[in-house]
């Protein structure tokens, strides 16, 4: 038979028995009195079962690829539960193939880039996209495996897997206790809440038809033990279709071991409370509730196996349920209390409940109103805005017009109101008595002396100097040929 190793690895560790199991299974005989030989046995696909952790499909795969390796596997089979806990199975990790190594940090990259994901998806709900966000440090909180080291599957990782999970799945029980016992608060709360809703008369009526449901509820067949020799018993009678008094503890174990792997892990003893719950809900009927119910076989399997799994690695082996099938209490068992019969609350801690969420409606209401004044002040900024922009629009219109005119100037400045006349041309004609301005040039007397003879003169110079002999205008005297010549570029004063 092949080794279960598998099968007590991941129950003991991470409790996913089914999800993996490579052992065989034993198919039942058509008359389900007996079981078939082993050679007529015929290997069944693992049943994936969530074990409701949030790294359920990591833990998948890196166990599915240890399970490959001959190495780690003749280990595990030798290694006790108690080492395997404390990480002493981790170590062997550095023995096993090159190509299990390379997939396995494969897996642990995915993983990291996964969770990396994660935390910026949370970020960009929360409002902070703009921040930086430190990865190394948010990858603390995932315990299950080393964030210093996100590229490679080391000893470590096998090690804190192992742990996390076995410890995530020891709580996991209690988180779900403690999640029903607030759905059930918050159902009683809604309640008290329509009630303060109606008159007198409509309270009378609700209060008539809440006690008649529970009423209806409670009035069911006896329930039995869980786990005890009368259930079983029924099992045996009416799922399988067998005689209850050729009842035969390892023929039952043998028949509800559907997997055939030596043990009844969780899912398998849950299977067995189904017709105990059918006595206590139905679907169909109002006063049912189907939550209720799973939490009611929650708290069967969590009895059965709290009575019968001795070495508490989440399994029951044939041995223990053959021991306990000898006990007083397998034989003579106490009465089973339902649900109904144990609140899952006290009213204390339904008065604490209740205070907690008029907090949080207060702080809801203060957020709701703090967000008003953001979406008025946004308001009043977007009307600024487009009045702004709408003042930018005028303007740029405006402008675009004054270019788009021809405005032809008019005929002269205008001085307060007055044309001031353009000054005429050479051609127009002067007015009667009116003589021209002479240019600037002639408006001042140009004196020029004589210069040294020999000494050449710019066709400009000649221009302005008066020839010789040439009349001088009235008023103005020769200069004596004995006066000394003033220096080359200075004028001397009459």
């Amino acid at each position: 038979m092949q080794m279960m190793w598998t099968k007590i690895f991941i129950t003991t560790c991470i409790s996913l028995m089914s999800l993996l199991s490579c052992s065989e299974t034993v198919p039942i005989s058509v008359d389900k009195t007996k079981v078939t030989r082993p050679e007529e046995k015929v290997q069944e696909p693992p049943q994936s079962v969530d074990t409701g952790l949030h790294y359920d499909r990591y833990l998948r795969e890196v166990i599915d690829f240890l399970e490959k390796d001959q190495h780690f596997r003749e280990k595990l089979h030798n290694t006790d539960m108690e080492d395997i806990k404390q990480g002493k199975l981790a170590k062997e990790l550095d023995f096993v193939s090159h190509h299990v190594r390379t997939k396995l940090d494969e897996l642990k990259r995915q993983e990291v880039s996964r969770l990396r994901t994660l935390i910026k998806a949370k970020q960009d709900i929360e409002g902070g996209n703009d921040m930086a966000v430190d990865h190394q440090a948010l990858l603390k909180q995932f315990e299950y495996l080393n964030h210093m080291n996100p590229h490679t599957f080391e000893v470590e990782d096998l090690d804190r897997l192992i742990k996390s999970a076995t410890k995530d799945l020891e709580n996991y029980d209690k988180e779900r206790h403690e999640e029903f016992k607030r759905y059930e608060m918050m159902k009683e709360h809604e309640r008290r809440e329509h009630l303060k809703t109606l008159d007198e008369e409509g309270r009378r009526k609700e209060e008539e038809h809440y006690e008649e449901m529970k009423k209806k509820h409670a009035d069911h067949p006896k329930v039995n033990h869980p786990g005890s020799q009368d259930q079983l018993k029924e099992v045996w009678e009416e799922a399988d279709g067998l005689d209850p008094e050729d009842f035969d503890p390892k023929t039952f174990f043998n028949l509800h071991d559907t997997n055939g792997d030596g043990f009844f892990d969780e899912q398998e003893l849950e299977a067995l409370f189904t017709k105990e719950l059918e006595k206590i809900y139905d679907p169909t009927n109002e006063e049912d509730d189907m939550v209720e119910m799973e939490e009611e076989r929650l708290r069967m399997r969590e009895h059965v196996m709290n009575e019968v799994d001795t070495n508490k690695d989440r399994l029951v082996s044939l041995d223990e349920f053959l021991v306990a099938t000898k006990r007083k209490e397998f034989l003579e068992p106490d009465s089973w209390e339902t649900l109904e019969q144990n609140q899952a609350y006290t009213e204390e801690e339904m008065r604490e409940f209740e205070e907690r969420l008029v907090k949080q409606e207060e702080d809801l209401n203060q957020k709701a109103a703090d967000l008003q004044k953001q979406r008025e002040e946004l308001e009043r900024q977007q009307e600024q805005l487009n009045a702004q922009k709408i003042e930018l629009q005028q303007a740029v219109e405006h402008m675009e017009r004054l270019k788009t005119q021809k405005v032809e100037p008019p005929r002269g400045d205008q001085v307060d109101g007055n044309a001031i006349p353009e000054s005429p041309g050479n051609d127009q004609p002067l007015p009667p008595g009116q003589q021209p301005v002479p240019p600037v040039q002639q408006d001042i007397p140009q004196i020029q002396h004589d210069l040294p003879q020999g000494q050449d003169h710019s066709p400009q110079e000649a221009h302005h100097v008066p020839k010789e002999n040439q009349p001088l205008p009235p008023g103005h005297q020769a200069v004596a040929e004995g006066d000394q010549q003033a220096p080359q570029g200075q004028h001397t004063l009459p």
